[in-house]
């Protein structure tokens, strides 16, 4: 019942991989692998990242490494991230999500108090944080306070795990300042509950069962590590057997929030680091039929999509402020909400997940369940 950087995960092993991020990846260094279930201290895999990536609707988990010159950018691989105590139930995978949440207001922690209502009623074995985790820029080194006033405090009473994405106000004031990305990464080895191993990393149950990816698409605003973030999919998506597998980073695939749809953010088309082209091809080309399950934030709301291009798609984005709708693209919901902040809690056993949205106070606002 461990994962493999330190951290035992309630009711199900959690075997992790990361790829740091880079430029030019150094193929004599190989990549970051998983290691086998219970191993404390365990010994990263060697190969050669792929040059290439693999066609649409291959199936995966590791990514190129990051070479010496390349450090200041790209942190390599952190060792532990503490042990939180055990519970749950061996073969079901329960988690909540949080989007959006670097606010440290009062907002935030009614959601906080809410999920813990929640994760002690439903059961939590982690939690997942999709990015735009400090407002407005980010923090500026892993001593910040925002650490300690918009996440250790906030989230006290959530013994567990947060896995966690960038967004794009965690690059700073024009959402390209890498290196302060480090400090995020570098935080995983201050906090017995920060799991950031690497910008894009994946980690599945022990048994196979469900497999999560963790990529970056503040960086494809920029058209940023994009290759990179293909290579490592591409191979990861090969290499996996997981029949489950769970997507997530900041940047939606489709919204009726006021940024839109990929590849149309803003109402604005053929301006890549506004329209978000580089994320509409990734995620069509790798998640759309790969994941069942995509979960994004970014817009301040709450929305879920019946199956687009064979994935289900959440946005979750509303864990410390709301933002109204603009149905720009009109995309039709199975449900939606952008008076009230909220979170994402899901289950996944067996064949058949089930979706919930609860708001600040605990209210079940909808719930849907789908088998495999």
């Amino acid at each position: 019942m461990r994962i493999s950087v330190g951290a035992c995960i309630a009711g199900a092993s959690i075997v992790l991989a990361g790829c740091p991020g880079s430029d030019d990846p150094d193929p004599a260094q190989g990549s970051a692998g998983s290691a086998a279930s219970g191993a404390t201290n365990p010994t990263p895999s060697t190969g050669t990242p792929p040059a290439t990536t693999n066609p649409p609707g291959s199936g995966g988990v590791t990514g190129p490494a990051t070479s010496a010159d390349e450090t200041a950018e790209g942190p390599t691989p952190t060792d532990s991230t503490g042990t939180p105590p055990e519970v749950g139930e061996p073969g079901v995978v329960r988690f909540a999500a949080f989007g959006d949440t670097g606010e440290g207001n009062d907002a935030q922690m009614m959601v906080a108090n809410a999920a813990e209502i929640v994760c002690q009623d439903r059961g939590c074995d982690f939690a997942l944080l999709l990015g735009d985790n400090f407002y407005d820029t980010g923090v500026t080194s892993t001593d910040d306070p925002q650490f300690v006033d918009k996440f250790e405090s906030i989230y006290e009473g959530l013994d567990m795990p947060f896995y966690v994405v960038l967004g794009n106000h965690d690059y700073g004031t024009l959402a390209n300042d890498w290196p302060r990305g480090n400090n995020q990464v570098e935080y995983t080895t201050l906090s017995d509950k920060w799991t950031m191993p690497n910008f894009w990393y994946t980690f599945s149950s022990e048994t196979g069962g469900t497999q999560f990816f963790a990529f970056d698409t503040a960086r494809m605003m920029w058209n940023h590590d994009v290759g990179d973030q293909r290579a490592w999919m591409a191979d990861e998506l090969a290499k996996s057997t997981a029949p489950w597998k769970v997507a997530f980073a900041h940047h939606p695939y489709i919204s009726n929030g006021e940024h839109g749809n990929a590849g149309l953010y803003e109402g604005i088309p053929g301006l890549p680091i506004i329209s978000g082209v580089e994320v509409l091809e990734f995620i069509d080309d790798f998640v759309c039929g790969n994941a069942q399950i995509y979960i994004s934030g970014h817009d301040h709301n709450r929305q879920v999509f019946d199956p687009v291009c064979g994935t289900y798609f959440f946005v979750s984005g509303a864990s410390a402020k709301t933002s109204d709708f603009a149905y720009r693209n009109n995309n039709p919901t199975q449900w939606d909400d952008d008076q009230r902040e909220g979170f994402l809690w899901v289950e996944i056993e067996g064949p058949q997940f089930t979706a919930a949205f609860y708001d600040f106070d605990g209210n079940l606002d909808h719930e849907m369940s789908a088998n495999l």
